[in-house]
């Protein structure tokens, strides 16, 4: 991805981004047969769309590419794909933010995944443009990539070894403490509800958790759901409802992707990583509908579901997390189908203990580009999730507000005092857009870098 953006070269094609109400000022810049031929085309200067200009020997001599004040970042993402193989330099005086965005764009449109399958055609280049904050575009798409990387593995190469082997690598490449708990060591070191849920998989569940940067600084804590395949249990999924479970680990991949940005960037944070890593098999010992199930907090849960297992591994996560009152905790799951029929694909779920954290977030995916959506962690529904034997359940039987009642679910693991956001995101394309193919993706990454960037780091971009 990044390696198609390149040092300056005195070949390079010029790319001029153009508004439809800037149009007319750049074709009067252009010389006649330039203007002729812009007007053949009908070319008006539409967002995305391009349009290739001759020079009078008849090779390339400019690029036209229609952009959106303020949405620059999916603008030129098409064109690594769709230009000639060569070198491209933008023209014209463009600010650092518009910059960094377009080369973003850029390094992101020249993203596939390849483990199994080489791509065999070549990406166009671009000059980084000279304004470009590199090193926020370079952390950023190196932090995508890897989320989408490891959502788009399948399961077999992308279990809750594999994934605690990924999680390792960028821990110790950036000189983080780095700990994983596997297997019955759950039971022994108290994360008993991570343990029912994953060990009747061949791969044994486990517990990553890491922590980098000094401990005097502001703690900021992502618990990430790694469910790396999930059958369902024995309240088993239907075919349609499974095929897609390779990606049931996107909130931690997510997470993954956000947590290497940050430790690139060396924001002042004192960061801790917890992903419970399992998956949800059918065998002889997987956990039963209507067992009772202990969690850390010492709370039992009511199975009224097995195919609920998401929140049960990241109860005894978060409150785990939640023990070190950590400035600002996040936890991102792939949790309900219920926050894809209220939001669709494209726009996570966010839930806010704190309103003022809220408005931050729904800030920062706004100046992104990179929404997220808030729901109420409305409380008349907590008794929609309560046992006439345990605590809590960990569904409602319902049918009704099934996003909320995960999320109550889940606060009710995490201290009042503690400032806390649950993302319930999709973590799929479902379909190829410029810079955003089909599969694995990184949904509120580039929003949850900016929040916590301005809120402990540099200030505002």
């Amino acid at each position: 991805m990044l390696d198609h953006l390149v040092a300056p070269f005195a070949g390079a094609v010029p790319l001029s981004p153009v508004t439809e109400e800037g149009l007319a000022d750049l074709l009067a810049r252009l010389d006649e047969p330039q203007r002729r031929w812009v007007e053949a085309t009908r070319y008006v200067g539409e967002a995305g769309k391009f349009v290739l200009l001759p020079d009078a020997g008849g090779g390339l001599a400019r690029v036209l590419v229609g952009v959106k004040p303020g949405e620059e970042l999916w603008s030129l993402s098409a064109l690594p794909d769709a230009l000639p193989p060569g070198v491209y330099a933008l023209d014209g005086a463009i600010a650092a933010g518009p910059a960094s965005r377009y080369a973003l764009g850029w390094a992101l449109g020249c993203y596939a995944f390849t483990r199994y399958r080489a791509r065999d055609k070549a990406w166009a280049d671009l000059v980084w443009p000279e304004a470009a904050d590199r090193g926020w575009v370079e952390r950023l798409a190196r932090g995508i990539a890897l989320a989408r990387d490891l959502i788009n593995t399948p399961a077999e190469d992308m279990g809750p070894p594999e994934l605690a082997a990924a999680a390792e690598e960028i821990a110790v490449r950036n000189g983080a403490r780095f700990r994983v708990i596997v297997g019955d060591d759950l039971l022994t070191e108290n994360y008993p509800a991570i343990h029912a849920v994953g060990r009747a998989a061949a791969k044994a569940p486990r517990l990553i958790d890491f922590i980098w940067g000094k401990e005097s600084a502001p703690k900021v804590t992502l618990v990430g759901k790694g469910v790396c395949f999930d059958t369902g249990g024995l309240d088993l999924k239907t075919a349609g409802g499974m095929r897609m479970m390779k990606k049931d680990m996107g909130g931690a991949a997510t997470l993954l992707g956000l947590a290497s940005a940050i430790m690139e960037a060396k924001l002042p944070v004192r960061l801790r990583v917890m992903i419970p890593a399992v998956e949800n098999a059918v065998a002889g010992n997987a956990f039963r509908p209507l067992d009772i199930i202990k969690t850390r907090k010492g709370m039992t849960v009511e199975v009224g579901n097995t195919d609920a297992e998401g929140r049960l591994i990241l109860c005894d996560a978060l409150h785990e997390a939640a023990q070190e009152n950590p400035a600002l905790m996040i936890d991102m799951a792939t949790l309900t189908g219920a926050a894809r029929t209220a939001l669709g694909p494209d726009l996570p779920a966010l839930f806010v203990n704190d309103d003022t954290l809220a408005g931050d977030m729904l800030a920062a995916g706004t100046a992104e580009g990179d929404p997220m959506w808030r729901l109420p962690l409305w409380k008349p529904y907590r008794q929609m999730i309560m046992s006439p034997i345990a605590d809590i359940n960990n569904v409602s039987e319902s049918g009704f507000a099934g996003a909320i009642t995960a999320a109550l679910y889940l606060e009710a693991f995490v201290p009042a005092a503690v400032s806390w956001a649950h993302i319930d995101t999709y973590a799929w394309n479902q379909k190829n857009r410029p810079g955003r193919p089909e599969g694995g993706e990184a949904l509120a990454l580039r929003a949850l870098y900016r929040l916590i960037e301005e809120r402990f780091g540099h200030g505002p971009r």
